[in-house]
């Protein structure tokens, strides 16, 4: 359990660091205001059109009485716009380091430059570690997808629905956000997401101490884009916690094959 503390630590961590480097904070805030506007515009959209939505999916509801086809429709149009913000959340911060990508990359850079130690690169070319970024994002997206689905259909189940699967929610969103952001560091140290997501798992408690609270706390309109610079930085504490010599990390070069 104390590693929970210990990764919450890293997240204020993140935004002291941006905090004491006010031209890095602004430098973060760019595409994160880019990739709110696009999200902004899908969300209200979805929020006019969940109820329509709801409606061409369930005909067969059509002839019910009141109020079991109110109950039947408000519940699942609340459930559609909670799963669309589920994914916002998500994909967020997957979409905004890709749209980043150069400037988070210096942003962690010059973290590791001022914490002292190793200051590791790629070594790749952009285009490539572009790429590398979009792959890795869309199998974790993958991944989430499923989780949303099973999720939103043990939202159905009574008492249970309500309590324990929005918990079990946000410790998802909170170990996805963890990856995320910390991919920034750990692919300039040369691991593959099949070996960072071995390496979080082996600190999980870290891990979401770390990304609940920021979840939680993107939830909250235009605060994923002010904490989004911090975060990064946080990220990059938390990686070099994570490969310290006393973990016996060795990562292996990268390669486009693995993943």
């Amino acid at each position: 359990m104390r590693d929970l503390g210990v990764g919450f630590g890293y997240l204020i961590k993140g935004q002291r660091w941006v905090g004491r480097h006010g031209r890095w904070f602004g430098f973060g805030l760019l595409p994160g205001l880019v990739t709110l506007v696009l999200y902004a515009a899908a969300l209200v959209g979805l929020g006019y059109g969940a109820d329509n939505l709801v409606t061409w999916a369930t005909p067969f509801a059509d002839d019910w009485s009141s109020p079991w086809l109110g109950l039947l429709r408000n519940t699942l149009t609340v459930l559609v716009f909670a799963l669309g913000l589920f994914l916002a959340v998500i994909t967020f911060t997957a979409v905004t380091l890709l749209v980043g990508q150069p400037f988070y990359e210096s942003l962690s850079e010059q973290v590791d430059r001022t914490e002292g130690g190793e200051v590791p690169e790629s070594g790749l070319p952009l285009w490539q570690e572009l790429w590398i970024s979009a792959r890795d994002s869309v199998r974790i997206l993958v991944r989430v997808g499923l989780y949303a689905v099973l999720l939103f259909a043990l939202g159905f189940i009574p008492v249970v629905g309500q309590t324990v699967v929005p918990v079990i929610g946000f410790c998802v969103t909170g170990y996805f956000l963890s990856e995320e952001l910390t991919a920034v560091a750990l692919q300039r140290r040369g691991m593959v997401l099949k070996d960072r997501l071995v390496l979080l798992r082996g600190r999980r408690m870290l891990t979401l101490g770390f990304g609940v609270p920021l979840g939680l706390a993107f939830l909250v309109p235009f605060v994923a884009v002010f904490l989004m610079p911090g975060a990064v930085a946080g990220a990059t504490l938390l990686a070099r916690d994570l490969v310290a010599p006393d973990d016996d990390v060795a990562p292996a070069p990268y390669t486009l094959d693995k993943g």
